[in-house]
């Protein structure tokens, strides 16, 4: 009986790799994963979170695209959230200068191969980003998105749906779920 070898990647093969790559790779403890190509109704959903976020946030936090590389260097993960904001300068790793390790509040939209992974083992990663605060996790399925953010008591969790205003209370954010899918075709 024959076993499955794993192939060990460095950061900087990683690194070689991205460059040359047409689509997005994900780093994780010396393996390296393509992500899940994009439909129009996730990139809609990317690019209304990026807009409302951004408007928002103005002159108080820099809200950045999924070309933003995201460095959760406590579990040795690099990945490309949706959105990412970063309130305050930015800081990047030390092995990478051009992904940051303090984002403030991620976003990921799911996808049918993508949403086991999002709502589990990735958050799992981004819970240990010290600065992080919350994470949006933005259905592909219906008008729902799930809160879960950094409390004094841990990490709460909470389903809005249509009807509904997502609140940020650390960065004293509102906005509606309505808002967020208008013009989306699910």
């Amino acid at each position: 009986m024959t076993s499955a070898r794993r192939v060990q990647h460095s950061y900087r093969e990683y690194l070689e790799l991205l460059e040359l790559s047409s689509v997005k790779l994900e780093y994780c403890d010396g393996e390296i994963y393509a992500m899940a190509g994009g439909t129009p109704t996730h990139a809609d959903l990317g690019a209304s979170a990026t807009r409302l976020l951004g408007n928002a946030l103005l002159g108080r936090c820099r809200v950045s695209s999924s070309d933003l590389k995201v460095r959760v260097e406590a579990t040795d993960l690099t990945t490309f959230p949706d959105v990412t904001v970063v309130c305050g300068p930015r800081q990047t790793a030390a092995i990478d200068a051009n992904a940051v390790v303090n984002p403030t509040l991620l976003v990921e939209v799911t996808s049918p191969s993508t949403e086991g992974y999002d709502r589990g083992e990735k958050l799992s990663h981004y819970k240990q980003l010290a600065s992080l605060q919350a994470v949006l996790i933005v259905s592909h399925q219906r008008r729902q998105v799930t809160l879960i953010e950094r409390s004094a008591k841990g990490w709460v969790q909470r389903e809005l749906r249509s009807g509904e205003v997502i609140v940020v209370e650390s960065l004293a954010l509102s906005m509606s779920v309505d808002e967020l899918y208008a013009d989306v075709e699910l």
